[in-house]
């Protein structure tokens, strides 16, 4: 007799569908197996499932027991695979119902028929939910679950799982809701950072149209203020943003919650390149890259990450997506990213400051300013410094809320929506169609004559350009929009 229930793995951040078949032939010498590229825990289900079908009441199949795990060229890793191949024997023994198979099934069985929380529920929500489908999971992540939407039930037990997949209301547990996410408090709203008018621009601008920004000033100026108040000027995130959010943070084994807010992620200058990219042994997990994808990755103190990591984010920044590849697996991460990183003018900090000499020699500062490659900083559409904050402008009134510049950062994105694109990802075909007055064109060639802009740089002036013409409500890009997107850049 066969059955099969459906389960699910993650692939990257992806759900994908694992079909559990079971195959009790009634006959032959007892044996149980488990094939289609299981790990050890997954092998090890065999003693769990057996003693929790026993332990909740149900007789164990008799004879050659085959459970079947598809497809077999997939890894499959973890304990999770318990719950539906306890439901696929008991199915094909007909113990229960065949229609109990009817459902997307994930979760760990302990020897006494308990079902605890495994990682990967909100990808069986998600495969539930794609097919039309009951997802079955512990109730200590069926809220995890219940995220991708759909009917969700959360269980106990075996025996509880037999009755939410038989599907019977007056028995059935209560359905879980998606869990209520507090504010996030790494952020700083812009009202706390006093002066800076050049660096608050250029935020404005970055967080409308979704450029790369590169702060350079000396120690305490306020450059990690202003790349932690980005987010606050940001425009919420959709429904399908949210859960991409929560797919990457499901997948790298962390709590996936709903947020509107974008992602903000600060990694340390010694994250290795795994933790910074995504890898790891085994099966790929995301890292830093992909859970600041949809919102905003800070690199604080960018010269003093190794330059070889620096440069292996030149690719990934560009295209949104970071491939690793390991034996016997390579994986696709998103990394739909907006990269802010601030950094020192060399060692001491104080190089170019007006109130304190630096103390670093002529080799130095070249060897630290070496460490950032020309191709890395052609990247940043905006590259900004930000000088030490006078003393009137520390001690005056606060600067402009983040709730007042959002708004102008909403109509922004709302031009670039009804476009179809964000501005920093435009095309070159894209942008050449764009009304562009006689004065811009001009400011554009002379940018590329006297100061020596590259086709990437001049493609990012553009981009710049056409984002300070939403800013001010304008369909044509005039002169004023590429002198700023040239000022910003610091090519002037």
């Amino acid at each position: 007799m066969f059955a099969s229930v459906t389960s699910s793995a993650l692939v990257g951040i992806d759900p994908c569908p694992v079909r559990v078949e079971a195959h009790v032939p009634g006959a032959g010498k007892v044996a149980f197996s488990i094939v289609g590229l299981p790990d050890t825990a997954v092998r090890e289900a065999r003693e769990r499932v057996r003693s929790a079908i026993l332990a909740s009441g149900f007789p164990f199949p008799g004879g050659r027991v085959t459970v079947n795990l598809a497809p077999a060229d997939l890894p499959k890793m973890g304990s999770a695979y318990d719950l539906p191949i306890a439901l696929g024997l008991l199915a094909a023994n007909r113990t229960i119902p065949p229609r109990a198979c009817d459902a997307v099934v994930l979760g760990e069985l302990a020897l006494d028929g308990y079902v605890r929380g495994s990682r990967g529920s909100l990808a069986a929500g998600l495969v539930a939910r794609s097919r039309g489908l009951r997802c079955i999971v512990a109730a200590e992540t069926a809220s995890e679950a219940a995220l991708a939407g759909g009917d969700v039930r959360g269980v106990g037990s075996l025996a509880e799982a037999v009755t939410a997949s038989i599907g019977e209301p007056q028995d059935a547990p209560e359905r879980p809701s998606p869990p209520i996410v507090a504010p996030d408090d790494s952020t700083i709203d812009l009202a706390a950072v006093r002066g800076q008018p050049v660096a608050r621009l250029a935020l404005e601008i970055a967080a409308a149209g979704g450029h790369h920004l590169l702060l350079s000033g000396p120690p305490g100026a306020g450059k990690t203020m202003l790349a932690r108040s980005l987010p606050t000027i940001l425009p919420n995130l959709t429904d399908e943003e949210q859960l991409d959010v929560a797919r990457a943070r499901a997948a790298g084994g962390r709590p996936p919650l709903l947020s509107s807010r974008p992602p903000f992620r600060t990694p340390h200058h010694s994250a290795t390149p795994a933790a910074i990219l995504g890898g790891g042994s085994g099966v790929p997990v995301p890292g830093e890259l992909t859970l600041a994808s949809r919102g905003v990755l800070f690199l604080d103190e960018l010269a003093e990450f190794p330059p070889y990591l620096l440069d292996s984010l030149r690719q990934p920044i560009e295209e949104g997506v970071v491939h690793v590849a390991r034996k016997g697996a390579s994986v696709a991460f998103p990394a739909y990213v907006q990269l802010v990183a601030a950094t020192n003018p060399c060692p001491c900090g104080y190089r170019g400051d007006e109130r304190r000499p630096c103390r670093c020699s002529p080799g130095s500062v070249e060897r630290y300013q070496r460490r950032l490659s020309g191709p890395l900083v052609d990247r940043f559409d905006l590259r900004v410094g930000v000088p030490r904050v006078a003393a009137d402008e520390l001690t005056g009134p606060p600067g402009e809320a983040s709730a007042a510049v959002r708004s102008r950062v909403a109509a922004a994105r709302e031009a670039q929506r009804e476009r179809g694109r964000l501005n920093s990802i435009l095309d070159r075909s894209t942008l050449d169609e764009m009304l562009w007055s006689a004065g811009a064109k001009a400011s554009l060639r002379s940018g590329i004559e006297l100061l020596g802009l590259t086709g990437r740089g001049w493609d990012r002036v553009r981009r710049v350009a056409k984002t300070v013409a939403d800013l001010n409500g304008r369909t044509e890009i005039v002169s004023e929009d590429v002198d700023i997107a040239l000022d910003l850049r610091g090519e002037s």
